[in-house]
C-alpha cells in the first residue's frame, strides 16, 4: 500500500520537473566578459594583504571585484596606502608597472634605474636586471634602504612640515629620492622648495613629494650598505 501511494506522488513530480526543464528559457553566458586579457596581473603582494573587507567605500585606493554571490560585503584587491601600495604607485608612474622597458634616457625596468644607481646597490649588468623581475624589486627596497639612511636626518627634521604648500612626509621623501637622488631632495628641503630639481621630462622633486605623500614606509629600514642580491 505504502509502495502504491508513493508511485503517485513521485511520478506526477518527476514528470512536472521534465515539463520544466524543456520549457525554461535558455540561459546564454557571454564567457568574454570574465576574460582577463590584457589586463596586467603582476602585482607583488601577499594573499593575506591581498584582500581586505570594505568598511571605507575608498574608490580611491582600491580596485572594486563585484561578487553577486556576496550580498552583505564587497572585498577587493587593497593596497591603499601600505608599502606595496606604494612602491606599485611609483611604479605605474615610472613605467605603467612594465618590468622590461627602456625610456629613452636608457633607464630600465618596472622602476626605471638608471646604470649608476644599479652599481650602488651591488648591480653591474643592466641586461641581466631587466629581465629579472625578482631582482627589480630587491633592487627597488635596496635603493629606498639606502636612500632612508642617507636621508634620516632631514626626515626626522622635516616630516609633517609644509614645504611650497606641500606636506612633507617619508614616502614623499623617498618617491622624490628615487626620482632625483637624495641630494637633490636634500637641497629642496633645505632651501625650503627653493631649490626644485625637475629630471629631462620636467617632473619635479615638489611634484613626487606630492604625489606619493601619506604612504607607510616603515617596512624600508634605513641601511647605508643596503644590495640587491638573489
Amino acid at each position: 500500500m505504502i509502495k502504491k501511494v508513493g508511485n503517485y506522488f513521485v511520478v506526477p513530480l518527476a514528470i512536472c520537473v521534465t515539463l520544466y526543464m524543456a520549457l525554461k528559457p535558455e540561459q546564454s553566458i557571454n564567457y568574454a566578459d570574465y576574460s582577463t586579457e590584457g589586463l596586467e596581473l603582476d602585482y607583488n603582494i601577499s594573499k593575506e594583504m591581498a584582500f581586505s573587507e570594505d568598511t571605507s567605500n575608498d574608490v580611491n585606493t582600491s580596485a572594486e571585484l563585484s561578487n553577486p554571490f556576496q550580498s552583505t560585503h564587497t572585498y577587493f584587491p587593497y593596497l591603499g596606502k601600505s608599502y606595496h601600495g606604494f612602491k606599485e604607485a611609483l611604479a605605474f608612474k615610472e613605467s605603467r608597472g612594465n618590468y622590461f622597458t627602456v625610456n629613452t634616457l636608457g633607464y630600465l625596468g618596472k622602476y626605471q634605474f638608471g646604470a649608476e644607481t644599479l652599481k650602488m646597490i651591488g648591480i653591474y649588468n643592466p641586461t641581466q636586471f631587466l629581465y629579472n623581475p625578482e631582482l627589480q624589486e630587491k633592487a627597488f627596497l635596496a635603493n629606498a634602504e639606502r636612500n632612508k639612511w642617507i636621508l634620516r636626518k632631514d626626515i626626522k627634521r622635516f616630516v609633517g612640515k609644509k614645504i611650497s604648500g606641500v606636506e612633507i612626509t617619508e614616502s614623499g621623501i623617498l618617491a622624490a629620492a628615487h626620482l632625483a637622488g637624495p641630494g637633490s631632495v636634500k637641497k629642496f628641503l633645505r632651501s625650503y622648495g627653493g631649490n626644485n630639481f625637475s629630471d629631462a621630462y620636467g617632473t619635479t622633486v615638489r611634484h613626487y613629494m606630492k604625489k606619493f605623500s601619506g604612504y607607510d614606509t616603515s617596512f624600508i629600514e634605513a641601511d647605508k650598505k643596503a644590495k640587491a642580491t638573489l
